[in-house]
This record gives C-alpha cells, structure tokens and sequence, in this order.
C-alpha cells in the first residue's frame, strides 16, 4: 500500500479515536489527568505528523520529502509521549531523579511541537515560541533569562507548566466537545438551514445576501472558534451571492471575514474562548457572557449600518420578491438541531453544571435532532465524516496549546510579562490613552495567525500585568485583550481571515484585508468603550444612565466614522466633510461631557442639514 494512503488511513483512525475520547472526558469525567493528557497530546501530534505525511507534496520546506519522514516523527514522537507519562507516573510514587538523557528528549519534544506549529499555522506564531525560548537561554549579561537548558526543560517538560500546562489542560476538558459540537452540525446539514434563514430573513433590505451573511458567520463563528474555517465554510455561499447582488468583490470578502471574525465575541458560545477567560480570570462564564452582550450588538451592528450605507452608495435594492428564500415548515422545524442544543448549553449551566457537561449534553440533543431531522446524517459514512473532522480540527487546537504551554510556563519563569509592563508604563509616560494604544497593538501583533482561544491565552499574561497596572477592572482589561487578539486575523500583513476570502471573491488579499478593517471599525473603537464606559459591560455598580449614554454615544459616532470613511450618507461626501464626520466621532467617544455634547450636537446638525440638502434637490428634479 502506498505510505501516503496508510498515513491518511492511520491519520482518520487517530482523529476518530481522539473525538470519542474528548466526548469520553466530557462526559465521565479525567480519570487520571498524566494518562488523559498524554492520550490528548500524542493523538494530536499523531494527526499532525500523519497530515504532513499525506500531503508532503505541499510543503514549505523543501529539504524534506516524501512521507516517510514524517511517519518516522510520527512513531518518535509516540515514544517521547510514552517515555514522559512513565515519568510523571513514577514520580507520583516516589521520587526520581531525571537524568540528561531525558532533558536532551524533552527538549527534542518541544522541537517537534514546534515544528508542527510552524506547518500548521505559519511563521508568526513559531517566530513568537521560538523568541521566547532563545529569550529564556539568553545569559543575563546579554538581557535575557540566564536559564540553565536543563532546569528549562524541567520545567516545560516534565511539570504542569510548560507543554502540559493550563492551555492543554483546558482544551482537553472543556473545549474539544465543543468543537465535536460544531462537526456534527456541519456535517448534518443544520447549518445550510440557518444560511437559507438568514437568506430568507435579509432578502427586504437594501443588500439583503450582504446582511444574510453577516447573520449566517455569526453564528456559525460564535461556534466554530476559528474565522479562518468559518470564513471557507460558509463563504463559498455567501461571498457569490454578495457579489452577484451587485457589491464589489473586495466588499464581498470583507464583509465575509468581519463577520466570521465577529462570531468569536458572540455570546453565549464564543468561540469557546468564553469558557478559557472563566478559567484565567476567576470570573463566572454567566458573568462573562452578560458583559459580552452589548458589545456584541455593537459590533454586528456597525456591520449592517456599513452594509446600508454601501448598498446607498452602489444603488443597490433589495433581493428581487422572485429569488428571495422561503422558509418552509420543514426548515423551522430542522433549525430545532441548533436551537435545542443551544438551549440546552444554557439551561446546564444555569444549573450551575460545569462547561464541559454543557458541551456533552448539548452534543447529545444535537446528535439525536439531527438524526432525527436530517436523513441523510443517518449514513455511518456522515457520522463517520463528522467524527473525522471533528478529530482534525481537535488536533490542530492540541498542537497550537502544546506551544502555547511553553510560552507561558517561560513568561511565568523569567517575569518578562512585567518587564513588559514597565516598558509600555515608561514610553506612555503614565498616560492611559497612549499606554491603551501600545498594548492594542502588542495585541494585534501577537495575535496574528493563531486561533483565538491560543491569542487570548498568550495576551491575558503578557498584556495582563500593563492594564492591571493601569488600574481597569480585570473583566474590561480581558474583553479589551480578547477583542483585538480576534481582530488581529482580519488585521493586514497576517489578515488570515481576509485572505481565506479573497480567492473565494476573486479579490486581492491585501486590499480586502485592508477593506476588512474599515467594515470592523467599530471593532477598534469597542475595547476603549470597556475602559471609559464599563457600563455596556453590566458589570458591577453600572447604571442605566451610564449604560444608555454609552449606546447613545456610539450610535452616533458610528454613522459619523460610517458615513465618513465611505464618503456617502445620502449622496456623495465632499472631503472636508468626511473629515468633519470622523473628527466629531472622536469628539463624541471623549470621556469628557462637554465634548460629547459639543460633538454630538454638531454631527446631529450635519446629519439634519444632509438631509434637507437631498430633499431640496429631489424637489427640484
């Protein structure tokens, strides 16, 4: 048998084996937490290198070729596992003392996990792990950690805290269901229902396939955890109707990503990255998913007023009567193999069940609806498709966290998230706006190219420290961190989520990345919100006062940023006016009341004088 065919039959067993375990885990419990952390690692290295091995062909690095590399690693990479859980079994029996040997293998371990972290997910993520370790091994005199290679290696290896750590951990008990969650709803066929709906639902407006996107991505995004998956799923739906109806392709691509992007902030999943802020910060996951409401509004609401304002400026109507969606009694009625199990997500943790026991239970329902609703997910070919893709995806997740591990266990170690900390407090002299815009874009930065739950793990505690310094409550330090850790995949040079739409679109990637942030705008603007107007958090001591003049004030800046940046509003903008827009929408988002009245009463004005302006010229045609 060629070695390609046996990699991928060895490839779709391990994904298999390793979606029943995560169900397994979910559901009854981590038995003994060395065994269920070496299952979860190993079958995700398994995959990884096995995937390298079908698809060699493919690779970046030319100077290894064919698959039998690849299998060799495979098989090491089973045995470094294997050799590490007798360790840590043994040890939990008696002392042993761990000899050079077992150093020189960890750290041969953590080289193979980063490799497989550079062929799955680029060179911005391995450039991050690889600078930290070089960091850690960097003598003091030179600036760096002064760590001896072998109390490293100790210490990421052979402990809790490096590549076993809290990343896996996690990942391993809560958030894989979740993900075996979603692929059974994308196999069964839900999820063209919730597309046809959302079609169906947007087909009156101006740019209906435009707004149908929006609301399709997120709720797929809200499940998924990943823009990049959610942008090529639904986007080669999506993004040809877009354009068909009459938008640019680079529009199309744009709207496509944002909206997936914006899926990973959607309450009540989010991504699943809700489940992970919960776990670092303390705070309740019913606390988290309240203050991420609002905010969440905001941004899908932004999205459809540029949506509304592009279709003005483009003359475009609404879907024509005769092509738009129709719901049936059959389409309500299977839609119930997504709200059920939602519902069922809610209602456990209500009862103040675990996340993980809210993932199990909802994959049941969902399961069972879709078996139900859906015949053709009655195929064992389906059930086995979704298994499999489940297992892919679980593993790609597995190998990110493995590296992610050691990034924090070294930041913990060397302390570099407070040397950090005092660098953004020196060069922002004290000042919170300034120190606010150093760590939006150290975010930006250190989140291009990996997941969002991986971004947001890596943040919470290199950019943790500088807002705790600056004194911001820890729930609006964190959903700042988390916002713009998921806007870094639409944010140009490594807008992933832009780019896996572009050749969908037929657009270029670098201008639709760049078309992404201004349809996100109001992405940028929402974090500062959390920092001077905590109050769309519903956290503790706002006031509906506070909370209605927040959603008042970004309303109106909205439009103003909207219509600004596309030039139009009912007719065509002159420069000047553009300007003035934006300018006043700065103004009315100051902490400052009297420049939110100043501000707010002059685009109120503007807005009113435009509208005179176009009626007054409709009058004289």
């Amino acid at each position: 048998m060629d070695l390609r065919i046996t990699a991928r039959v060895a490839r779709d067993i391990s994904a298999t084996l390793l979606t029943i375990f995560a169900v397994f885990v979910a559901g009854f419990g981590v038995f003994d937490t060395t065994i269920v952390y070496a299952i979860m690692v190993t079958l995700g290295g398994i995959i990884g290198f096995l995937t390298l091995a079908e698809t060699n062909e493919n690779q970046n690095l030319k100077f290894i070729s064919g698959p039998n590399i690849h299998i060799l690693l495979t098989i090491l990479f089973i045995a470094l596992i294997w050799r590490w859980a007798t360790i840590m079994l043994e040890q939990e029996s008696y002392f042993i003392f761990i000899e050079r040997p077992d150093f020189i293998m960890a750290w041969v371990a953590i080289s193979m996990m980063g490799y497989l972290t550079y062929r799955f997910f680029g060179a911005p993520m391995f450039l991050v792990f690889a600078a930290i370790i070089f960091y850690a091994l960097l003598p003091g005199d030179f600036g760096g950690g002064d760590l001896n290679w072998e109390s490293l290696a100790d210490r990421q290896w052979f402990t809790t805290d490096g590549v076993f750590g809290r990343p896996v951990q996690v990942v391993s008990t809560t958030i894989l269901i979740f993900i075996v969650f979603g692929g059974v709803l994308q196999t069964s066929g839900a999820g063209e229902v919730l597309l046809k709906m959302a079609f169906a639902a947007t087909g009156r407006f101006s740019g209906g396939p435009a707004h149908a996107s929006i609301v399709g991505s997120a709720v797929f995004g809200m499940m998924s955890g990943a823009a990049i998956a959610n942008v090529v799923s639904t986007g080669v739906f999506t993004i040809p109707i877009i354009k068909k109806a009459g938008f640019k392709a680079k529009f199309a691509a744009a709207v496509e990503a944002t909206a997936s992007t914006g899926g990973q902030i959607m309450p009540p999943v989010m991504g699943v990255v809700a489940f992970i802020m919960s776990d670092v910060t303390g705070i309740s996951y019913l606390s988290i998913v309240v203050a991420a409401i609002i905010p969440a509004i905001f941004y899908y609401l932004s999205l459809f007023l540029v949506v509304l304002v592009e279709c003005r400026k483009e003359g475009i109507g609404p879907t024509p009567i005769e092509k738009r969606e129709v719901i049936t009694r059959k389409d309500w009625v299977q839609s119930l193999a997504f709200w059920l199990p939602l519902g069922t997500i809610i209602t456990v943790l209500l009862a103040g069940r675990t996340p993980q026991n809210a993932g199990f239970y909802a994959l049941i329902i969902a399961i069972i609806s879709c078996l139900i609703l859906f015949p053709q997910f009655r195929s064992p070919k389906k059930w086995l498709d979704a298994v499999i893709v489940s297992g892919k995806t679980a593993a790609t997740l597995m190998i990110i966290v493995t590296t992610v591990g050691v990034v924090i266990g070294i930041v913990n170690m060397t302390g570099i998230g407070l040397v950090f900390a005092d660098i953004i407090r020196t060069l922002s002299g004290g000042q919170m706006f300034l120190s606010l815009i150093m760590v939006m874009l150290g975010c930006l930065i250190m989140g291009m190219g990996v997941p969002s739950v991986t971004a947001y793990l890596i943040l919470a505690l290199v950019m943790g420290p500088v807002l705790e310094n600056l004194g911001i409550a820890k729930i609006s330090a964190h959903m700042f961190m988390l916002y713009f850790g998921v806007l870094s995949v639409i944010t140009p040079p490594v807008a992933l989520a832009a780019f896996a739409a572009a050749p969908i679109a037929g657009s270029k990637p670098m201008e639709t990345g760049f078309e992404a942030i201004r349809l996100a705008f109001a992405g940028f603007i929402i974090p500062f919100m959390f920092v001077y107007y905590p109050d769309i958090l519903i956290i503790d001591g706002y006031t509906v006062t506070g909370l209605t003049a927040a959603i008042a004030r970004f309303l109106l800046a909205t439009w103003m940023i909207c219509t600004g940046l596309a030039r139009f509003e009912r007719a065509k903008l002159p420069i000047w006016e553009s300007g003035l827009r934006i300018g006043l929408a700065a103004a009315i988002l100051t902490p400052e009341i009297w420049s939110t009245i100043i501000g707010g009463g002059a685009a109120l004005l503007l807005i009113y004088l435009h509208a005179q302006t176009k009626k007054l010229k409709l009058q004289k045609s």
